[in-house]
């Protein structure tokens, strides 16, 4: 089959697709639709097509892409045009998270695997409340338990709909915490040493200081003019 024929199909799968699709996950639903051809597609062929998708997609045609996120491929809404969508969905997926709980995911999202001890003992506080929410959500998932530790605590870690929310396609896309510091730090003024010797200092203070001969005979006339 030519690879132009193929990329319909990839595109529909993608666009009814409710969960982010692989490139092997594709290959094997379209091998599927078409059983009864002999030839069938390959990895690399899908591969291939996808590539074209997704610069045909990127275009400054289209208000959408196809973008690798959450661990396979799916359309998405560019940034440009988020805020039009906000009207219709509403901002209804983080704004009702607490900052207890954006703080308690960001604490999962950089630690994870992490137990519910650990998360209390780095925020200082009781997080019970925050992990059960996330639970709920779906950002967070338990992968087992820490049989290192009395009692075996559960370790919690993000989920594929937290990497679809973010639009990062694993963990390792995050942001490095030293960038984020980076980004906050303040650079220092550069001082000269020379600013700092006494001649220059001496010269700042007479500059600033009022003319006192001016003031002392100010004061003698107004002295005179009093008698």
């Amino acid at each position: 089959m030519e690879l132009s024929a193929i990329i319909p199909h990839i595109e529909v799968l993608i666009f009814a697709s409710e969960k982010p699709l692989t490139a092997l996950e594709i290959v094997e639903l379209i091998n599927n639709s078409f059983g009864f051809l002999e030839e069938r597609i390959n990895l690399d062929q899908v591969e291939s097509c996808i590539e074209g998708i997704v610069e045909k997609y990127n275009t400054e045609f289209y208000p959408f892409e196809v973008k690798e996120s959450g661990g396979g491929f799916q359309f998405l809404t560019k940034k440009d045009f988020h805020q039009t969508v906000a009207q219709l969905n509403g901002d209804k997926f983080l704004k009702r998270l607490s900052t207890a709980a954006l703080e308690t995911l960001a604490i999962i999202a950089y630690k994870q695997p992490i137990t519910k001890g650990e998360i209390e003992s780095l925020r200082g506080v009781n997080s019970d409340y925050s992990v059960q929410k996330l639970l709920e959500k779906e950002l967070i998932v338990i992968a087992g338990r820490n049989e290192n530790l009395p009692g075996h605590p559960l370790l919690y870690t993000t989920s594929k709909s937290f990497m679809d929310y973010f639009g990062i396609n694993s963990t390792d896309d995050l942001p490095k915490i030293k960038e984020i510091l980076s980004e906050q730090l303040v650079e220092g003024t550069i001082i000269n040493s020379d600013d700092f010797t006494s001649n220059t200092i001496i010269d700042e203070v007479e500059t600033n200081l009022p003319n006192t001969e001016n003031s002392n005979n100010s004061i003698s006339e107004n002295s005179n003019t009093e008698q």
